[in-house]
Formats: structure tokens, sequence, C-alpha cells
């Protein structure tokens, strides 16, 4: 028994030095936090990216932009990315569109709320669209992203 006293001894001098001679680890730096204007400049900049693929019937910036958990809010009812994604390639003749009055709401870190208002001429299935809607989208970064999770429009009386 006294024998494995000192050994015992020996071990946990041996692995107390190994321990503080760890260096330490760093922790990550955090993400510098978007001022309101830059997250505003960003967010705007990518709902007329969706826009434009809307009027130039393109549906990549939508498949890359819309969330995979996305809710999209419209006048039948709710709708996932790809009841959305069936939705917006209905044939529609846009003429021409304008987004105004964007303003934006810090939800969380790495969550905003896009509302403007849009004025559009077009058409879908023969039918006009309201002229003018307002509009808000809720913006998520994920993974280095920025996806909307969510969209809604409602026609301006």
């Amino acid at each position: 028994m006294k024998r494995q006293l000192p050994l015992a001894a020996i071990l946990i001098v041996v692995f107390a030095g190994f321990a503080f001679a760890q260096e330490p680890t760093a922790s990550p730096m955090p993400k510098p936090q978007l001022t309101r204007g830059q997250a505003l400049r960003q967010l705007s900049s990518l709902e007329t990216k969706l826009w434009e693929g809307w009027k130039n019937k393109d549906m990549k910036p939508f498949r890359s932009y819309i969330a995979a958990d996305a809710v999209m809010i419209g006048d039948s009812g709710t709708a996932n990315k790809d009841q959305a994604l069936e939705d917006l390639s209905a044939p529609c003749e846009v003429r021409s569109y304008s987004l105004s009055n964007m303003h934006i709401s810090k939800i969380s870190a790495g969550t905003y709320l896009l509302t403007y208002k849009a004025a559009q001429d077009a058409t879908c299935g023969g039918t006009a669209i309201p002229p003018t809607i307002w509009a808000s989208s809720v913006w998520v970064m994920r993974n280095g992203r920025w996806r909307v999770f969510s969209h809604q429009e409602t026609p301006a009386r």
C-alpha cells in the first residue's frame, strides 16, 4: 500500500502539469451585428430580386431565397415552399412594379421583418391583380445566408 501512494502522487503531479501546459481555447469572435440601415439595404435588395424574378418569370431567386420551412400567406390561405413555388409559376404578365415605404424591424439577432408598399401593373391568368398592396417578409439568417421565412400581402384600400 505504501508503494502505491508515491506512484499516485507522481501521476497527479504529471497530469496536473499537462493540464496547466495546455493553450486556452479562444472563444469564437461574435459576428458583428448589422445596423438598421445595413439590414434595410441588404433585405430590400433581396426583396427586389424576388420581385424581378416574378416579373421576368425566373424562379431561381425564389428557389434560392425561400426557406425550406417557409410559411407564405395569401388570399387563399397558407402555403409551404413547394406550394408557393407552384403558385408563383402561374402565368402572370408583370408590366411594372415599384416598392416604397420600406421599413425594417429587428425581431432578434439575424431575424428581421421587412414591410413595404408595392404598386404593380400585372395580370395573372388574365385577371388583373390588386394595383397596390402592403407586404411583409420575415427574413432570417441561416448558415450565413438570408432566407425568407414568411411573406404576406394585403390589398391596399
